[in-house]
């Protein structure tokens, strides 16, 4: 699979859509949902603000940002995956959440007005998307003056440190071979070659700065196996 290809990118996602979350929840141990629950914590969304989350994926981080806004707040899911969204939609209606709106797009080209935003929110997307740099540039321009944003992914650990011996391992001899039993590899397999050429949290902050974030900072969690990027505008 060629990382980043837009094309493929989406037809992976469309394909492991039915056990997407499954499989989420076995790979992290579970841990993905404190993750998310965390950059929340760091970004404090507030009643009534209009946030939006993008490569939202089946919804959870969208859904867990609404209990945040409110009634009166909204949250926009953007995913070009349509399979995703089926079960993001089904998730939202299950539990009675109507302040998050869909839709479907690639999130670098989008119909979404700018400077409309109080908040942004990316999980493990940015690393997919054809142009990481881009993808920043999206979040600055749908943003207000004055907004927020939090981009969680994998850290791209330095070559021969103890994490990035972890982080190989841990997708060779657990990821693969459990995606591999769902006939899942070629989808799986991806994500080391994607982590090589995703930019460290380093790059990500200057490509952040370059594009005009007033304040920018990045924090590793999870025992320095992922990172969270803060943005402000």
């Amino acid at each position: 699979m060629r990382s980043r290809d837009p094309l493929t990118v989406k037809d992976l996602f469309n394909t492991v859509s039915p056990t997407y979350d499954i499989l989420n929840d076995l790979f992290s141990f579970g841990l993905h949902r404190n993750w998310k629950r965390h950059l929340l914590s760091l970004l404090k969304p507030s009643l009534e603000e209009k946030w939006v989350d993008l490569c939202c994926g089946t919804g959870d981080l969208s859904i867990a940002l609404a209990h945040y806004l409110g009634q009166k707040g909204s949250v926009v899911g953007v995913d070009f995956s349509k399979k995703q969204l089926e079960v993001a939609r089904k998730r939202a209606l299950k539990r009675s959440i109507h302040s998050v709106s869909w839709l479907q797009a690639d999130v670098l080209v989008n119909a979404l007005p700018s400077n409309s935003f109080d908040g942004a929110v990316m999980a493990y997307g940015l690393r997919n998307l054809s142009s990481p740099e881009a993808g920043l540039k999206e979040i600055y321009r749908l943003l207000k003056p004055g907004s927020r944003a939090g981009v969680l992914d994998f850290n791209h650990a330095k070559k021969g440190t103890v994490n990035a011996f972890f982080q190989k391992c841990y997708l060779r001899k657990l990821v693969v071979p459990i995606a591999s039993l769902l006939g899942l590899r070629e989808h799986y397999s991806y994500l080391e070659k994607s982590l090589k050429t995703f930019p460290s949290g380093f790059a990500q902050q200057s490509m952040a700065r370059s594009i005009g974030f007033e304040k920018v900072s990045y924090k590793l969690i999870a025992g320095g196996q992922m990172g969270v990027l803060l943005l402000k505008t």
